[in-house]
């Protein structure tokens, strides 16, 4: 009996320490948005590991190596040389992630996705911008919305192409900033000072036109009242005249005429207040 007890004791004591030291390795845990890859005895295991919980007795010859395969931004700042060579700094921003499936991949030929991005991704985006510049004319061309949207879909196109058998997806290429030669800066902004310059004489040509176009309606205003007041004096010049000439009309068709006038005038001076003895010339 006590041999027997021994042998149980030390059957258990034999499987509490194997559990103490390999009991964590029996299993692995994948947390989101990563994924695992694992190497037995060098060799690597091609097929990944997923997030969520993993138990085999095997895996205690696993060794595992993590990769986080969320979105993550890539910054690269370059020199594009273009037709007119010369060369303008780019700063571009690469959004990737890398790829699930071929994570076991990028273990075997990098090793992280650090090394991979400074392996693949940062010669080939500068030999891109390099390709990509010849087909531009002019250093200021970068500037045109439509160069841009030419130059990121392209980088992107070429990209994909080139990194995805990498292990590397890239979802997006965008041009985040343009510096252009020094002497081509200072160029466009005497061109600035110039057109502001020009914008600074349209509108005072303006101010002076609009002036003038209220000067020549005041004076055409002025001219229409006068040429009114003038119409008026004639009317009333005409009628002082027609007056005249009727009243020297009836003087000479009735000599009666002045002393029916000196009548009805002398009884309006009686009203007066102050009224006095008037004589008047009879004849």
């Amino acid at each position: 009996m006590n041999s027997k007890q021994n042998s149980l004791f030390i059957f258990l004591a034999f499987i509490l320490v194997f559990f103490g030291a390999f009991g964590t390795k029996l299993f692995v845990k994948v947390d989101a948005g990563h994924v695992a890859v694992a190497t037995v005895f060098g060799k690597l295991v091609e097929e990944p590991f997923r997030e969520g919980l993993h138990i085999s007795p095997k895996y205690v010859l696993y060794k595992w190596h993590k990769f986080d395969v969320r979105e993550r931004t890539h910054f690269e700042r370059a020199k594009v040389p273009s037709q007119d060579q010369l060369q303008t700094d780019l700063e571009l921003s690469v959004q990737w992630r890398v790829s699930e499936t071929f994570a076991a991949q990028m273990l075997r030929e990098t090793g992280n996705a650090e090394r991979a991005i400074e392996v693949h991704m940062v010669p080939k985006v500068r030999s891109l911008l390099r390709e990509q510049g010849k087909s531009i004319k002019r250093a200021e061309d970068f500037f045109l919305e439509e160069t841009q949207e030419q130059l990121q879909s392209r980088l992107l196109e070429g990209l994909a192409e080139y990194l995805t058998p990498k292990g590397i997806e890239v979802s997006a290429v965008l041009i985040r900033d343009i510096t252009l030669p020094q002497f081509i800066q200072g160029a466009i902004e005497k061109k600035k000072e110039r057109e502001q310059e020009v914008e600074q004489q349209k509108a005072e040509l303006e101010r002076f036109r609009t002036e003038q176009q209220e000067l020549l309606a005041k004076a055409d205003a002025e001219r229409e009242a006068a040429e009114q007041t003038a119409i008026k004096q004639k009317t009333l010049a005409d009628a002082q005249a027609y007056e005249i000439e009727a009243i020297n009309k009836a003087v000479a068709n009735s000599p009666a005429y002045i002393q029916l006038k000196a009548l009805e005038t002398l009884g309006q001076m009686a009203k007066d207040p102050a009224a006095k003895i008037y004589f008047i010339d009879g004849s």
